[in-house]
Parts: C-alpha cells; sequence; structure tokens
C-alpha cells in the first residue's frame, strides 16, 4: 500500500478503495495507505458494512434530509434560492490529541478577541500605545462609532464564536478566519449529527461520539444569565433578516432548539429607550436579543440609513444597558482579515501568552516591508481585501495571467491600505462519498464553535466540516456549491466534566402559559398558511370529483357526467359559456386540459400548484413554530403534488386520481396534527380561523353556483355532496332521493356536519370570542365579533324549505343567492377587521397592562 491506497474491503469486486491526494496532509490515511489511529474503528465498520449498503444508508440520509426541510439558500441563482442542505455521510474523525489542542487555542483566541473588542470600543490603549495601526480601527467599515464606549453586560462582547481551521501538509493546525458578529453554522452542525447518527447509528454507537447537545444548553443558559432587567423570567428573541437569507433555516432550528421566539426588525419596537415584541396582546419587553443578521443593519436610525431592516433605536437602549444583544454591536469588526497580523504581538500583550494556534502567514500591504514582500511574491500568494466586501473575492495570484496581475499590483501600490495577503495553504483531504463507487479525497476545513459559559469560553466538541467541490479546488465555501460533514470527537462522555450551569428561578407556570409571544407577523403567516391550506384541498377535491367525468369506465366511479360537470365548471367560472356551444369531443378536450392545467401548472394563479407555493411560503417562515411531524407532512404534499404530468394520455386520468387520493391523506394527516397536537393557544387559533375563513367562502360559493340554479340535475347535487365528503352522511340521514333542500339543510345550516357552511360560521365565531382583547372602543362586542355573529345569524335563521322552493321565472333561487353573498360580503369584512387588527404593524401598538 505504498501508493497510499486503503482498501476497506476486498472482497467487494471491484473493492472499495479510497486513494490518498498526493501533497496534501490526509485526515484518514497515512502515506502508508494504513488508516490513521483514531480512523480505524470507523474504517473497519465501513468495510463491513460495505459500500452497496452503505450507500443505501445514504439514501435514507438524504431523504431523511429532504423530509426535515433542512436547506440552503443560494444568492443569486437561477435555479432558485433553497437548496438541500450539501451533506457528506462519511464524517470527519478529529484525534483526540489535535482535539485537546484544538479546544485550548480557540478558548484562547475567543478570549483574546473579546478583550481587543472591549479596548477598541473602550479606552483604544491598543491604538495609542500603538500596538496597533489606526487603520485596524478608523478605516474599517465594520467599526461602528456610535456603538463606542457601550459596555456590554460583563463586559463580553463574543457569546458565540466560530473561526475556521485548516491542516497544511506538514499536520501543523491554522486558522483561516474568525467569525465574530453572528457565527453561523451551529444549528448545521447539530443537524449534521441527527442526520449521521440515524443513518449509521451502529457504527456511531460503537465509535462513543462526544454529545453536541450539552454545549447548546451551555450557551442558552449562559445567554440568559446576562439578560438585564426581568431576572425572574428574561425574555429572549432570536434577530432574523428574514426567510431570504442564507441560513434562515438554521435561524429557525436555534429559535425551536431554544424556544425563543424567531422575530424579524418589523416584529420589534423601540419604547422609552426599552425594546418591545410586537404580539397579539400588546407589547412584549424584550430583555435579550440573539442576533442573526448584520450588526450594521440592526438600526437604521444610527448605523445604516439606507436600509429597512434594523429596529429604529436599538443603539440607544444598548447603550442605556436596558437589552443584551449577543454578539454585542461592532463585534464584525474582529471578522476582518486585516488583525491577523498582529495577533502574536497583542496575544503576549494582553494575555502574557504565546498564541497557541497561529494564523495562516498574513501581511497587511499599509506597511512598507509587508507591501515589498507581497508585491515580490504576488504570484504565490491569496490577496484578499483587508476588509471583506461584497463586491470583492479572494484572488489566488497563482491562477492569473500576467495583465491581471499588473492590474492587481497597480492596485496595491494605489491603495496599500485596502489589501492583505496571504500564504496559500495547500488544505488537507477528507474521504468523501461520491457515489456507490466509494470514497474519494476531497480538501476540507474545519468551523469550531466556541461559547461564554459564564465564566471562560466551552467549546462545541466536534463542528462543522465544510468540502470542497473537487480535489482540483481550494475553494471550500457553500455558496459556490460546497458541502459539509459531521465532526465526531469521540471520547466517554461520562468522564467528561460537567459545564457549569446557569440556573434560573422562573416566573409561575400561569404567566408562560398565556402565551403573549406571539407577534402579529407569525399570527399573519399561521393565519394565511390555514388559508392557502385550504385552497388545495379545495382544489384536490374539486378536480377529483370532476375527473371521473372524462371517462366512460365504471371502474372509475363515475357519478358526474360530462355534461354536468361540464356545466358546473362553467357555473364554477373555471370555463367560459362558450364551451355550451361546441362539439362534445371539444368540450372533452378543453375540460381535460382545464383540470390537468389546474393540477401541474405552477402559472395558473389559485391551481394547485400556485396554492401550495403558497403554502410553502407562509410555511417556511413559521418553521420554528412547526413540529416536525407538521413539517414533514407539508414536504411529504409538496413532495406529491410537484410531479408533472405524465407523458401518455392513456395513463394520465388514472395517475392523477391516484395523486389527489394520496393528497387527500397527506391534507388530512396535517389537519389531524393541526387538531390534536397543537397547544389551543392563539397561534393555533389563527391557523384555524384560516381554515374556517376559507373553508366558508369555498362551501358558499359552491352554494352560490351549485343551487341557487334549477337548470342542474341530480348529478349536480352528487357532486357538491362529493365536494363536501357528505355523501355517506346524506344517505344514512335521509335516505331518500336526491333533494335541493336536503342537500342545502346538509350543507348551508347543519353545524354537525364539518363540512357545512354553518360549522364554520359557529366556530369562527367562538375562535374571535377567545382573541386577546385590543379595542379601544367602548363597544360590548368588538367589530370581528359582531361580523362573526351576524354571519351565523342569518344561517341560524335560514328557512331552508323556503330558499329552495323560491325560484323567479328565470330558473333561479334568488333569496339563496341574496343569502350566499350577504354571508359572504361579512366573511370578507371579517378578514379584513382581524387583519386590521391583530395582523398588520401599520396600527397602533400598545403596551400590555402588567407594564
Amino acid at each position: 500500500m505504498s501508493d497510499g491506497t486503503l482498501k476497506f474491503d476486498r472482497r467487494q469486486t471491484p473493492p472499495w478503495t479510497y486513494t490518498r491526494e498526493q501533497g496534501h496532509w490526509d485526515e484518514a490515511v497515512r502515506p502508508s495507505g494504513l488508516p490513521r489511529r483514531h480512523w480505524r474503528q470507523l474504517a473497519s465498520a465501513l468495510a463491513k458494512m460495505g459500500a452497496r449498503e452503505f450507500d443505501q444508508h445514504w439514501r435514507n440520509g438524504q431523504q431523511l434530509i429532504e423530509t426535515n426541510g433542512i436547506t440552503f439558500n443560494v444568492y443569486d441563482d437561477p435555479q432558485g434560492r433553497e437548496r438541500p442542505w450539501p451533506m457528506d455521510p462519511i464524517p470527519m474523525v478529529i484525534d483526540d490529541g489535535d482535539w485537546a489542542f484544538i479546544e485550548k487555542a480557540v478558548v484562547q483566541r475567543a478570549t483574546l478577541l473579546n478583550a481587543m473588542l472591549g479596548d477598541l470600543y473602550g479606552p483604544q490603549n491598543l491604538i495609542k500605545n500603538r500596538h496597533l495601526p489606526p487603520a485596524v480601527l478608523y478605516a474599517n467599515p465594520h467599526f461602528l462609532r456610535p456603538c463606542a464606549g457601550i459596555v456590554p453586560p460583563g463586559g463580553v462582547h463574543l457569546h458565540a464564536y466560530a473561526v475556521d481551521l485548516a491542516r497544511s501538509p506538514d499536520g501543523w493546525w491554522w486558522v483561516l478566519a474568525d467569525r465574530t458578529q453572528a457565527p453561523s453554522g451551529m444549528g448545521y452542525a447539530l443537524e449534521n449529527r441527527l442526520v449521521t447518527a440515524r443513518t449509521i447509528p451502529q457504527i456511531f454507537s460503537q465509535c462513543k461520539v462526544r454529545q453536541l447537545t450539552r454545549y447548546f444548553q451551555t450557551l442558552r443558559d449562559a445567554l440568559l444569565g446576562i439578560a438585564p432587567g426581568n431576572k425572574m423570567s428574561p425574555r429572549a428573541v432570536i434577530l432574523t433578516p428574514g426567510p431570504h437569507n442564507e441560513t434562515y433555516f438554521e435561524h429557525a432550528f436555534l429559535a425551536r432548539h431554544y424556544n425563543f421566539p424567531l422575530a424579524e426588525s418589523a416584529d420589534l419596537t423601540v419604547r422609552e429607550d426599552r425594546v418591545y415584541l410586537k404580539t397579539l396582546a400588546g407589547l412584549e419587553p424584550v430583555d435579550l436579543i440573539l442576533r442573526r443578521q448584520d450588526d450594521s443593519f440592526c438600526d437604521p436610525l444610527e448605523l445604516r440609513g439606507d436600509s429597512m431592516l434594523g429596529v429604529p433605536g436599538l443603539v440607544q437602549v444598548a447603550r442605556r444597558g436596558n437589552v443584551a444583544i449577543t454578539n454585542a454591536l461592532g463585534s464584525g469588526l474582529m471578522q476582518t482579515p486585516m488583525h491577523m497580523a498582529f495577533l502574536p504581538g497583542l496575544c503576549r500583550h494582553l494575555l502574557a501568552e504565546d498564541l497557541r494556534m497561529p494564523s495562516v502567514a498574513t501581511w497587511w500591504c499599509g506597511h512598507d516591508e509587508p507591501r515589498r514582500y507581497v508585491l515580490d511574491h504576488l504570484q504565490d500568494l491569496v490577496i484578499k481585501p483587508a476588509f471583506p466586501r461584497y463586491d470583492r473575492r479572494a484572488t489566488f495570484g497563482a491562477t492569473m495571467d500576467k495583465a491581471s496581475l499588473s492590474s492587481l499590483r497597480a492596485e496595491i501600490e494605489a491603495h496599500p491600505e485596502q489589501f492583505v495577503a496571504q500564504e496559500k495553504i495547500a488544505l488537507s483531504t477528507a474521504p468523501c462519498w461520491v457515489n456507490e463507487q466509494g470514497p474519494a479525497p476531497r480538501h476540507v476545513v474545519l468551523r469550531v464553535f466556541a461559547a461564554w459559559d459564564g465564566q471562560s469560553y466551552s467549546v462545541m466538541p466536534g463542528g462543522l466540516t465544510r468540502v470542497a467541490t473537487s480535489t482540483s479546488s481550494l475553494v471550500v465555501s457553500l455558496q459556490m456549491g460546497g458541502g459539509s460533514k459531521d465532526t465526531w470527537v469521540r471520547g466517554n462522555v461520562e468522564d467528561l466534566p460537567t459545564p457549569p450551569v446557569l440556573r434560573l428561578a422562573r416566573n409561575t407556570a400561569a404567566s408562560i402559559r398565556k402565551g403573549s409571544d406571539l407577534s402579529s407577523r407569525a399570527a399573519d403567516n399561521l393565519y394565511w398558511l390555514g388559508r392557502y391550506a385550504e385552497r388545495v384541498e379545495s382544489n384536490v377535491r374539486l378536480v377529483r370529483v370532476m375527473l371521473p367525468a372524462l371517462s366512460g369506465e365504471e371502474d372509475f366511479g363515475r357519478s358526474v357526467s360530462l355534461e354536468t360537470g361540464i356545466r358546473l365548471l362553467v357555473a364554477f367560472r373555471h370555463l367560459p359559456k362558450e364551451i355550451l356551444q361546441i362539439s362534445f369531443n371539444e368540450q372533452r378536450r378543453q375540460m381535460e386540459r382545464l383540470l390537468n392545467d389546474m393540477v401541474y401548472d405552477p402559472t395558473r394563479t389559485g391551481g394547485l400548484s400556485w396554492n401550495l407555493k403558497q403554502v410553502r411560503r407562509a410555511a417556511w417562515q413559521l418553521k420554528e413554530r412547526l413540529s416536525a411531524d407538521t413539517w414533514r407532512v407539508l414536504q411529504q404534499l409538496e413532495t406529491d403534488l410537484s410531479r408533472s404530468a405524465p407523458t401518455r394520455t392513456d395513463q394520465r386520468l388514472v395517475a392523477q386520481l391516484d395523486l389527489l387520493d394520496s393528497a387527500i391523506l397527506t391534507l388530512s394527516a396535517f389537519a389531524g396534527l393541526v387538531m390534536e397536537n397543537t397547544t389551543r393557544g392563539p397561534g393555533w387559533g389563527f391557523l384555524d380561523i384560516g381554515r374556517r375563513i376559507e373553508r366558508a367562502l369555498q362551501m358558499g360559493q359552491f352554494l352560490r353556483h351549485g343551487l341557487t340554479r334549477t337548470d342542474l340535475s341530480l348529478e349536480a347535487l352528487e357532486a357538491m355532496l362529493q365536494f363536501a365528503d357528505s355523501t355517506i352522511t346524506y344517505r344514512t340521514r335521509y335516505m331518500t332521493e336526491l333533494r335541493a333542500d336536503l342537500v342545502l339543510d346538509l350543507l348551508l345550516t347543519d353545524e354537525s356536519n364539518p363540512r357545512s357552511l354553518g360549522f364554520q360560521l359557529a366556530t369562527l365565531s367562538d375562535h374571535v370570542q377567545k382573541l386577546p382583547e385590543r379595542d379601544d372602543s367602548h363597544s360590548r362586542y368588538p367589530l370581528e365579533q359582531r361580523l362573526a355573529l351576524k354571519a351565523l345569524t342569518a344561517v341560524r335563521l335560514a328557512k331552508v324549505e323556503e330558499l329552495a322552493a323560491a325560484v323567479n321565472t328565470s330558473g333561479l333561487r334568488d333569496e339563496l343567492s341574496r343569502l350566499l353573498d350577504g354571508i359572504q360580503s361579512d366573511i370578507l369584512d371579517l378578514s379584513e377587521a382581524l387583519t386590521a387588527k391583530y395582523l398588520t404593524h401599520l396600527t397602533p401598538s400598545r403596551l400590555i397592562s402588567s407594564l
């Protein structure tokens, strides 16, 4: 094995082999081809499993990633932003000795950077005493001048820190970059661990991998411990830029894991030097903000006035010490590569220690001697902007032609302080699963996370290993198509020291149960999730009722003829009236095209695919509030209904019916989870209000177009019962022929029928009475209650026999039409009233009475 090839299993044909990349340190394999000590157990387990079995396990893992909706948003991607999380199934294993060194080095580095931030935003002695050039601070756009002098709670600027590490060919670890602003990847690292543990559970158990969850608990407790104000029950939120951010999945994941509300800037407001969360009950004070957006975008009043993001006045609240923000505003200052050139001396000055792990060799071109070196070795270095910019990335001199190098040289000479150069490291490699044939080497970078635990920094035992796209690429970037790995640090958890946990007093259960943390934005998304989910179900049921009309075969359970189907679709305004004058075959062709487009055409507004896209949009913004089972059901629904139409026309009808039958079951599962597994709080109330309003509108329209005309056959009544899933109830109850008055009684006034219009209005009336009271008028009944009660009373006072018998000379039931039109108008007014009162940020908010 002198060629560096490791044969995992000689019994396979061809054998599952792994050949290391020459000239690079390989994390798994020695130059001899033998596995390294800490990889032996994993290599042996993989060999026993075999390539084909492992590939099957990984297919299950990929399905798990898709089912759980683990995504990463790619900016400016024509194929769409949301991509399934790119994960490699072979974990990265770290040697125990290596990890002990990494852990101490990361703690030291986090401590050093935190001390630097404290000085640069405080007395600035490092600048005054010339330990740092002034340009490091004053030319850095990430230095937030309004934040100078602000002392964060406990003097800690960095509560969460991440660092990117790489190993050079000689086996030494080097720091590539510091992440100090709002470091991402923690949530993805935990998701990688959960996927790995479920994909290869036996191997995971045998290798005794150290757990990650304790790190998250340590961070959560430490964060709550620094919150000012209400120490008995501090309120914390996670501030996110919104669902278009590249790591929004992680924001929602952490919100669910920490049990903190996920808030966008519009969900927060400042009143009298305090931050408040806009909730249905009014304004709730916020003590802690775990921010996931860049610090310069956090306050348009003092930081970036050209941004729509941010909470006006947030800097002033932090200045007053009335809110804790993690990481502290301005901590992005340490994320620039320029400071790396000065860290060894600063570590000796501030900590009286040598820097344990060096940064990759860095030269700032603002000094003469480093600049001369850079210009002399331009083709061998990586050139970066001294301060990160969105319009400029790292440039590899070795890949540039003479003209490009000359242009770059001129830029550096003109503005030397704006450039740094770094040594190009030949990144180490690790086995990555390419296909069923086996593993291949790919370059890796390890991101390690540290959290302030109240006394020092605690390091996550593992991290996020990022993988390059190919052996020829040294660029390890998820935005550019790279992947990730689970990272294993082995050891017995029982033998590890227990980290300090802050025990915080909690308020009474009654105050926690009040559920007043539901923001109006979240309520709005829940409301529309309910409405769009109901529209999807309505479309599915309508198409499923109409499809059998296209076939003359009895085994399709046909109960609606083509003629009746055409007349109903004309009545529902899905088809033009002119279709009644054309030939039978042309009618059938147009009806078939319509139903096919309603199912498969994503551009058809109001169609199945279009409404499903709206369900996805609303659900994505509620990911932290939806249970894992509910999310899986919605993912399954999207998967089922995203199929393309069959190319063969003779298979289309059967395929469509199977698809719609499956969709009905999935929608029923969603409704069941909502009803059985959701706490009856304001969130569930608005979700169900959305469902009931939409179902009431749909049923009202169905009755309006199907029962106000007397020229439709009895088949139309049968179709209406099928649409409302009430056929069995009708047959059981009335045991007679189909009659319009009896169908009207069942679908309009019968409040025991969960599909009837009366049931929806009665449920709506109950819901609106339980909403938080925010009406400033002295009316006994708020507007939304009056509207719900008005519509319900109209149904309860309706005389079914008279409505069915009142037919004018044109064969229309005018009284029924007026009744249904009035109810529809009241329902739409109810929707507007709820939106204006609870679901918009434009209306004034008031403080809750407890303040």
